[in-house]
């Protein structure tokens, strides 16, 4: 992939994560299961739709401060959304977790969380569905989260970063590359398990005074 076109789609999934200072729910481009090439081009590629939603509601509390906690840290969100993506089109490889010598679909995770001090996560996929993060129901998924499916097995096989908008970015299998898919097709709808939340909560302080 062509370090212009990793640029590019980095600055539009990151855009949003950025403007803390509105409650509106905000959008990129669409992206329809689209798969990027080694050596695709900006004007052959399509964009990647992102949805941020930020809880913004305080109850008020007679003379009392308040603290609330918002459901996600974006800023780490955001680091782990660009280090995926910036390895978009790298090779399928079983063990693989760098960008030279390929990814598996837990080797991607791993990756992607390397910056993140406060999340260690082990190196299988059903491993880290058994024992981190919080459970997330599918209507509440934030960037950052890590989808959970059973493909072709009793139990969890494969992992995802969620994206946002039914969108989620992976290493498939063999024969494939790091691509973004998302969660209405049918096979993927059918086949996927559980969310969880691993990256820590970010602190916003409020104080409410009584007038």
């Amino acid at each position: 992939m062509r370090p212009f076109f990793k640029t590019w789609l980095t600055i539009c999934l990151l855009m949003p994560l950025a403007a803390h200072a509105t409650n509106r729910e905000q959008r990129l481009p669409n992206v329809n299961g689209f798969t990027p090439k080694v050596h695709s081009t900006p004007s052959t590629a399509k964009s990647v739709k992102l949805t941020v939603n930020r809880p913004t509601h305080v109850s008020k509390a007679h003379g009392k401060a308040l603290h609330t906690q918002l459901a996600v840290n974006t800023k780490q969100s955001s680091n782990v959304l660009s280090r995926a993506v910036n390895v978009l089109g790298t090779p399928y490889r079983w063990g693989g977790s760098s960008p030279s010598k390929g990814f598996d679909c837990s080797g991607l995770v791993k990756y992607a969380f390397n910056d993140v001090k406060a999340v260690d996560l082990p190196r299988t996929s059903n491993a880290m569905a058994a024992g981190h993060g919080l459970k997330v129901d599918r209507k509440d998924l934030k960037p950052g989260d890590l989808l959970f499916f059973k493909l072709k097995s009793r139990q969890v096989n494969h992992v995802a970063i969620y994206l946002g908008n039914d969108r989620f970015i992976h290493a498939p299998r063999r024969g494939k590359s790091v691509s973004i898919d998302t969660l209405k097709k049918p096979f993927w709808d059918k086949n996927y398990v559980i969310a969880k939340r691993v990256l820590p909560k970010e602190q916003n302080n409020l104080r409410v005074v009584q007038r």
